[in-house]
């Protein structure tokens, strides 16, 4: 065990040292649904918890009063043995479950200062004097009795059946300098209670052991097997206290039966040399525990993070299948089969077009300008298949895509629970279609202006030249599915009923240099583009993912606050 020394210099590096650590648990993410991540959870709150209530607030004011939390199970008797201490009623006591709602800390008048504020659980709100029970915060009573030096709070049932009750008897216990532990013959080998016990030994706590109503006849042999069970469990020399059966006398405890507890604390209370070690012990004890402890959130909060990271590869696989879909969609050509193609020869004309190029090919300039200009609504009705035709792409991979991730995810415990928490995340976005048709026409503008771009520089050719921005744009558009594997200029002359000649006009057109060049940098702009949206609809599983996974370097940030809390001691 380290000894904790009162060196200014020492103790303020100690302190920003648990702060840094504090800080760091705090800001951990631990909430991704693996096995065992309750368990981690609940170390890494009880940690933050004991640092707050209990570490910080102590090695601020070594000076302060012994603070004893005196817990247990449902009807052991705490309040009951508090009373009878005190010499007052200052906790109910009853038969009713649960009886005590709001702890009651009790201490000399001349210590009330210490408790006043917040120094100690900061979070409960204070209220002073014991005329009336309170149901919330915290009850400080101050009595004469209780000699100065020492304060005992009487906390709610361990194992309360209402869960705040619990959740702020283990809040009062990471608070202690000791622990008055009160349990009966009839329960003391039940599981509740030695969990709590072993969490005193982890945490290096200052335990000591009431057993209450204990049968005369049955005394020796209860208390020995009970010291038996305390040293297998390595809590050998915990303190126990015996407290024999006995009818209460106004409620309270007799003397006689009492005498046990009461010789015990009134030798600490008059001890301040046994006080302040009970103080050290306990402080030194939750120091060493915490690198242990921590190990566990560390460990835990890897285990979450690599559960995380299968999830995340599972969706970024079903994307990426997605993508190379689509790609392969554009390179084979199927776009322009139906509606696009139909479009295609609306705009540039048919057969009538194609016997004037077999004698006058010179012409086509003019001719295809003509069309173009002369016939809008063909124009536009060709842009809008093309649109038409990859949003249907995008959105059939999209929904693909989603339905396998949801399905990798539905192949594992963690991502099944976070399936039920969301919608709709088997299917693509409802606003998908709307997002891919707004990227289409922006890439349709995207290849005019490229085509605008080009000419002014020169680096198209005449052939393409002639083809009028309009007409050389949507030209480039259609190249983008024709020339990389797709239909041939002969497939386009066939389905526009051309002869030979139209036929080797078009394949000159699509089989340009200068066309090709666009084509591809038109493809991989669109390409870029349905990455774009492909890359929104996988976002929907990380925003369900990222905001219960711990931070990838989570683990180191840990392994820097222990050394620094290691370095400061």
């Amino acid at each position: 065990m380290v000894t904790v020394t009162a060196s200014p210099n020492s103790a303020a590096g100690l302190l920003a040292a648990l702060v840094g650590l504090r800080d760091v648990l705090k800001d951990l993410e631990l909430g991704l649904p693996i096995p065992g991540a309750e368990r981690t959870v609940a170390v890494r709150d009880e940690l933050v918890g004991q640092i707050d209530d209990y570490l910080l607030p102590r090695l601020r004011q070594m000076d302060a009063p012994l603070l004893m939390v005196v817990g247990g199970s449902t009807g052991a008797g705490k309040s009951t043995l508090v009373n009878s201490l005190v010499g007052e009623e200052v906790s109910a006591a009853g038969v009713l479950r649960p009886t005590t709602r709001a702890p009651v800390l009790v201490c000399h008048p001349d210590d009330l200062r210490w408790f006043q504020d917040d120094r100690v659980l900061p979070d409960l709100q204070r209220t002073t004097g014991g005329s009336a029970p309170v149901t919330s915060g915290l009850q400080v009573v101050p009595l004469e009795r209780l000699p100065p030096g020492l304060a005992l709070l009487d906390a709610p049932d361990i194992d309360s059946v209402v869960e705040a009750n619990r959740a702020l008897a283990a809040q009062l216990f990471a608070a202690a300098d000791s622990w008055l532990f009160v349990t009966t013959a009839a329960r003391y080998a039940d599981a509740v209670p030695w969990d709590m016990l072993h969490a005193a030994r982890d945490r290096g706590t200052a335990l000591s052991l009431v057993l209450n109503r204990v049968p005369p006849e049955a005394e020796d042999q209860v208390a020995t097997h009970l010291r038996e069970m305390l040293a297998e469990q390595g809590l050998t020399g915990t303190e126990l206290l015996v407290v024999p059966e006995t009818e209460l006398e106004d409620g309270r405890l007799p003397a006689q039966s009492l005498a046990p507890v009461r010789g015990w604390l009134d030798a600490l209370s008059a001890d301040a040399q046994a006080r302040d070690d009970v103080v050290r012990r306990t402080l030194a004890g939750a120091l060493d525990s915490l690198a242990p402890r921590v190990g566990v959130v560390a460990e835990g909060a890897r285990r979450q993070h690599a559960a995380a990271v299968e999830l995340r590869e599972a969706v970024e696989r079903a994307y990426a299948s997605g993508l190379k879909e689509v790609d392969e969609t554009m390179r084979d050509g199927s776009l322009l089969r139906g509606e696009v193609l139909a479009r295609w020869h609306d705009v540039v004309g048919t057969g009538d077009l194609m016997r004037s190029l077999e004698t006058r090919v010179g012409w086509l300039r003019d001719r295809v300008r003509s069309l173009v200009t002369g016939k809008p609504t063909a124009d536009a009705e060709l842009r809008g298949a093309v649109e038409t035709g990859v949003e249907t792409v995008v959105h059939t991979a999209a929904d693909r895509a989603a339905e396998r991730s949801a399905r990798s995810w539905g192949e594992s415990e963690t991502g099944r629970a976070l399936l039920e928490g969301s919608r709709h995340l088997d299917a693509s976005s409802v606003g998908l279609r709307e997002q891919t048709g707004e990227e289409v026409r922006a890439w349709q503008g995207h290849v005019f202006e490229l085509v605008r771009t080009e000419g002014e520089g020169k680096r198209t050719t005449a052939r393409l030249a002639s083809l009028g921005v309009n007409g050389a744009g949507l030209t480039v558009m259609l190249a983008v599915f024709a020339s990389t594997g797709g239909l041939t200029g002969a497939e386009f002359a066939v389905a526009g009923g051309t002869s030979a000649v139209g036929q080797k006009v078009l394949e000159a057109i699509f089989g340009d240099q200068a066309v090709r060049t666009l084509a591809e940098r038109a493809r991989q702009d669109l390409m870029a583009r349905v990455k774009g949206l492909m890359d929104g609809e996988s976002a929907r599983f990380d925003a369900v993912l990222r905001p219960v996974t711990p931070q990838a370097d989570g683990q180191h940030a840990l392994d820097e606050a222990l050394a620094a809390l290691d370095h400061a001691r």
